[in-house]
């Protein structure tokens, strides 16, 4: 006891055993007052608070610790920590007692229920009598979503800003030889002609090999062009726009491409779907792309379903292919820069996708089953809806 402040109520505890019932009741009373009085400081934290004893089972959690763990207090109470916490107990089962710098334990972790979200962990033992306690310990969560998600924002910012500094290079280091080569081939095609014509001789194979490089060609400015419009992207040129019409004259480009693999194609979009504010042009690039993609993932004989409908504040379109599904570890890299499961493809469509919806104040969401298929879904608001939040 050498060196601890003795508190007034420590000195009536140390006389207990000469306490009247009357004085007793009133001691009572004193500490349930007090125990109210730090369950109320305890409950207004935004951290989190809980105690456990070495076992890892939780003796008493906070208000704002049963909010992040989402679990009531009759649940959260009794319940094992290392359960929601996997790796824990080995951090308890190796604690040193000896009140060393390892005796503080702090993790990062996810949950999913009832929402995703990242909490921070910061386990420290009790202390009393100047000693550290091996068999209860004070655990702080603070819930650190936001800044995991600044933080994952500013990478993927510096990660997009650095692509943009590389644009310019790539294009003009790859556009220039393309053009350059186009020309030459263009020019060795005539001279061909003539010397066919000139001689009599059959240069269908030289021909055929020109006509590879030309393809070839086309292709690789194909992809200068997608990948400087995935990182130079045009505002909108917003104009009330009707999505059926849009949609109908994308599937009429593409119905030889359809009829061809033996896609059957069912869309179901009424022309009374309410309007929306889009730019005609960029919407098409929307639909090609992702119509385009359903038709890579499907054999011959597939089928591609489109619905509609339209709530008080947005209209919806849904694109379901019956594809081979996308397989769980690539859904969350969808939409990153180069990354695509097919072969030859840019990997910078659906980011396209994504941008030209969110500059449209619309998102987009894609639901997969690996060999059943997979459903896009486009949001949009109503040019009604619109107008009302500008007159608000």
């Amino acid at each position: 006891m050498a060196g601890r402040k003795t508190s007034s109520l420590d000195r009536v505890l140390g006389r207990l055993d000469t306490l009247d019932s009357v004085n007793l009741s009133n001691l009572v009373q004193r500490l349930a007052r007090e125990r109210g009085l730090f369950e109320d400081i305890f409950n207004m934290l935004q951290e989190g608070v809980l105690v456990i004893g070495a076992d890892g089972r939780i003796e008493y959690a906070n208000a704002a610790a049963q909010r992040l763990v989402g679990l009531g207090a009759d649940s959260l109470t009794g319940e094992t920590l290392w359960r929601l916490v996997p790796g824990l107990r080995t951090s308890l089962e190796s604690f040193d007692p000896s009140g060393t710098a390892s005796s503080v334990v702090t993790r990062e972790f996810e949950l999913t229920y009832p929402e995703p979200r990242s909490l921070r962990l910061y386990m420290v033992p009790f202390r009393g009598e100047g000693k550290v306690s091996a068999h209860r310990f004070a655990v702080i969560l603070s819930d650190i979503t936001r800044e995991k998600q600044s933080t994952e924002e500013r990478i993927e910012s510096e990660r997009t800003s650095s692509i943009i500094l590389l644009a310019a290079g790539v294009a003009h280091e790859l556009g220039n030889p393309l053009n350059s080569l186009t020309i030459h081939l263009q020019l060795i095609e005539r001279k061909l002609r003539k010397l066919k014509l000139a001689e009599g001789r059959d240069s269908g194979s030289l021909a055929e090999s020109i006509e590879i490089c030309e393809q070839e060609v086309q292709r690789l400015d194909g992809i200068i062009s997608n990948f400087l419009e995935a990182i130079r992207p045009r505002p909108p040129d917003l104009a009330e726009t009707n999505l059926a019409e849009v949609l109908a004259e994308v599937l009429r480009f593409q119905q030889n491409e359809f009829a061809d693999r033996g896609i059957k194609v069912e869309a179901e979009t009424p022309a009374e779907l309410p309007t929306v504010m889009a730019d005609r042009n960029q919407l098409k690039q929307v639909f090609f792309n992702i119509t385009k993609n359903a038709i890579e993932a499907m054999q011959p004989g597939g089928a591609l379903k489109i619905r509609s409908r339209a709530d008080d504040g947005n209209v919806y379109l849904v694109f379901g292919d019956s594809g081979a599904g996308i397989k769980p570890e690539d859904l969350p890299r969808l939409f990153q820069p180069y990354h695509t499961t097919k072969t030859g493809g840019h990997g910078l469509g659906l980011m396209i996708v994504q941008r030209i919806m969110r500059a449209h104040g619309g998102q987009i969401g894609i639901e997969s089953k690996e060999g059943r298929g997979t459903a896009v879904s486009l949001q949009f608001p109503r040019k009604d809806r619109r107008v009302r939040m500008l007159g608000n």
